[in-house]
């Protein structure tokens, strides 16, 4: 990406990181015309949430037969913007038109009213519960997955009935303003979802709009300035962060599935994965046998054919730094190394004996290598997964144990015996916890998110013990103190 000025405006252009020619130009939207499409997004809301959840399921669902049916040029789109092949780039949209459809078919059964019980002291109340939108939500997407990763986000609070400004990264912007048009194509014109380019700025500027609350995917150091703008007006925020995902292969594995899931999970996406394996922890029985099948597999990807580009330049030297690193502290490349990094591609890198204070243990790489380490036992090996500040997701492979030694990992998620299945599963929550950040997209906890939850009680008689009344006797008090023994004494 590079700005332009010109006599009008702020514009930026977007240099495809296959060959650097400039895939299009974009405005940088300024504090004003952020806080004019919140201000027309705040409009619309009414008008969206009293859709009620049946007719916004079926605008949603039009949406998506837009996005499935321009599926192949927005493909084409994301693999010029940030590079990645074509077939990754459509297996990114079918598993976003998942949950967007999941979204779309159950926000009424999560977020509807519904009537709760009550306690024995208020028993003549009625008690009912529902989440209700919050109104406008901000969304600043990322570049890695430009359309699985901020519709987690847009599909589910769009269905909660909160109208939406989307702020894609500025390696994407492309794919966001498509987005906004198949949305339009489905729904009309009105200022449902809207999309404003731009860089840091134009983010700063959204998170100190006003709006209901920040959705926020990326590194965790830029989150971090997200949550400090959103402090100055108390906006919410939901975080996701970056990782160092841990792949654990006990004894008793298949090794080809573990190999294969450690592969795929490390060198997938040229790396650029939040949820991407980084560090693999063997069992020493199996740890030769492993590592040969992963030399061998690793060794047959090559940047610029089964993975792409590095899309950030900047990236480039993070993922030399943390090779360096890692061999001046005694780690060894066995596939790959300092040479892997290419212009702006980078061919698969293996690390083995990397000590855990290497930047290639402790930092997000966010590039194609893996460090395989050997460990004793599984109790090492939880342990040293556990070490990391990260705890966004996590990989177990073992016959017998799988669930036993998943269950010890701090992470928001962990797959037993493959790779980040649970991102495909729409029911189930997206997140992670420490420096991984903190709430979730996906699921029921995804539609929550974005909304309120709105309690309600209905006197349907009068008590029989007034309690909030000055009127209140001795003789009530007695019985309540006698309740009280009854109920809760006995424990």
């Amino acid at each position: 990406m590079t700005s332009t000025v010109d006599s009008a405006m702020r514009t930026f252009d977007v240099v495809s990181p296959l060959d650097g020619e400039v895939v299009a130009s974009h405005p940088v939207a300024d504090a004003r015309e952020v806080a004019e499409a919140v201000r027309a997004a705040r409009e619309a809301a009414p008008w969206w949430a009293g859709l009620g959840f049946a007719e916004r399921a079926r605008r949603l669902d039009a949406w998506r037969g837009v996005i499935a049916r321009g599926a192949r040029e927005l493909a084409g789109l994301i693999h010029r913007e940030m590079g990645k092949p074509h077939s990754d780039a459509m297996l990114e949209i079918a598993m976003a038109l998942e949950h967007l459809a999941w979204a779309a078919k159950n926000a009424e059964r999560v977020l509807g009213p519904r009537s709760v019980p009550s306690s024995l002291l208020t028993i003549n109340q009625a008690a009912s519960l529902e989440y209700r939108p919050l109104g406008v939500v901000g969304v600043i997407g990322p570049w890695n997955y430009p359309v699985f990763t901020p519709l987690g986000s847009l599909s589910f609070a769009l269905a909660a009935g909160n109208t939406v400004v989307f702020k894609p990264s500025e390696y994407t912007p492309g794919v966001g303003l498509w987005l906004r048009d198949a949305f339009r194509q489905a729904n009309g014109d009105r200022p449902v979802l809207q999309v404003v380019t731009g860089d840091g700025s134009t983010g700063e500027a959204l998170c100190r709009a006003e709006v209901g609350k920040i959705g926020f995917t990326g590194s965790t150091a830029t989150g971090k300035k997200v949550m400090a703008a959103c402090a100055e007006t108390l906006t919410p925020v939901l975080m996701e962060c970056g990782g160092k995902d841990a792949l654990l292969v006990d004894a008793d594995a298949d090794l080809d599935a573990a190999a294969e899931a450690a592969v795929w999970g490390g060198l997938s996406n040229a790396g650029q994965t939040c949820l991407g394996v980084e560090r693999v922890y063997a069992h020493q029985e199996i740890y030769q046998p492993f590592l040969d099948r992963v030399v061998a597999l690793a060794g047959g990807v090559r940047a610029g054919d089964q993975i792409g580009p590095v899309t950030m330049p900047g990236q480039l030297l993070v993922i030399a730094r943390h090779i360096a690193d890692a061999l001046a502290k005694g780690g060894r490349a066995v596939l790959g190394g300092p040479s892997a990094v290419q212009g702006r591609f980078v061919q698969p890198t293996v690390l083995v004996d990397v000590p855990e204070d290497s930047t290639a243990i402790t930092e997000e790489t966010f590039g194609p290598t893996l460090a395989v380490s050997r460990v004793r036992d599984m109790d090492e090996a939880v342990a040293r997964a556990n070490a990391s500040r990260y705890g966004l997701g996590a990989s177990v492979f073992s016959r017998r144990n799988g669930e036993a030694i998943a269950a010890r990992i701090r992470s928001g998620a962990v797959s037993v015996n493959s790779f980040v299945a649970y991102a495909s599963i729409p029911s189930l929550p997206l997140g992670g916890v420490g420096d991984s950040g903190f709430g979730r997209v996906h699921g029921p906890d995804g539609l929550k998110e974005f909304t309120y939850a709105r309690a309600m009680s209905r006197q349907r008689f009068p008590s029989p013990l007034p309690l909030t009344t000055f009127r209140r006797s001795p003789p009530v008090d007695a019985v309540v103190r006698t309740l009280v023994r009854y109920l809760h004494g006995r424990h």
